[in-house]
């Protein structure tokens, strides 16, 4: 097993490969962290909060998830001193095999990078995922789509399960539990397959009852 070493990034929410974050960093300790990152071009690593605050408090408890996602930094900006804004992309998962918390309150890791996943096409019975979401992102502001994704998604990337699964994971009002568990998932078609139940569960079909 191949281990590399992350600075972590622990927040009240579950980053999703392919999906954007944006950032405002006040904290000392992750400033310095993300200044290292810009200036080496490397990513973080964002974890959700099990147990804590993401801004910390002294004598606090910090737990979180043992798998998160590489964040990889695109935009960066000073309006001002000690703030930092930043535009991320998540990129591949990893799990945490040890963590140690520096001096100054930041957390490293040993983490092993988790599979990326396989392309798998819809099936015909989970189509309408593909026309939902399409309808919902058609009707954002352009400034709404630019702190939810990459650029503009490609017919490919509608069919792929993976991909639509994460678009609506993080979509979907779930709890934090459940949007973790979907990141934690190894079969995108499964994590598609839950999709399709919330969906029905909101009713956020036209024809929900």
């Amino acid at each position: 097993m191949t281990l590399n070493q992350l600075p972590l990034f622990p927040l009240g929410s579950v980053l999703y490969p392919g999906a954007v974050l944006p950032l405002r960093i006040f904290e000392v300790r992750y400033l310095d962290m993300i200044r290292r990152c810009i200036e080496a071009g490397a990513p973080f690593g964002v974890v959700s909060l099990t147990q804590g605050q993401e801004v910390a408090k002294p004598g606090q408890a910090e737990t979180f998830a043992q798998v998160g996602t590489l964040a990889i930094i695109t935009e960066h900006d000073n309006p001002q001193p000690g703030l930092r804004v930043v535009r991320c992309v998540g990129q591949q998962r990893f799990r945490i095999q040890r963590t140690e918390r520096l001096k100054h309150g930041l957390w490293i890791a040993d983490v092993s990078h988790v599979p990326q996943d396989s392309p798998v096409a819809v099936p015909d019975e989970l189509q309408d995922c593909i026309s939902l979401l399409k309808s919902a992102l058609n009707r954002m502001p352009p400034e709404v789509l630019h702190n939810l994704m990459e650029g503009q998604p490609s017919q490919e990337q509608f069919h792929d399960c993976s991909w639509l699964a994460y678009r609506w994971c993080q979509l979907l009002p779930l709890p934090l539990e459940i949007k973790q568990r979907m990141l934690e998932l190894d079969s995108p078609l499964i994590r598609l397959e839950l999709v399709s139940d919330l969906l029905d569960k909101l009713q956020l079909r036209p024809d929900s009852p």
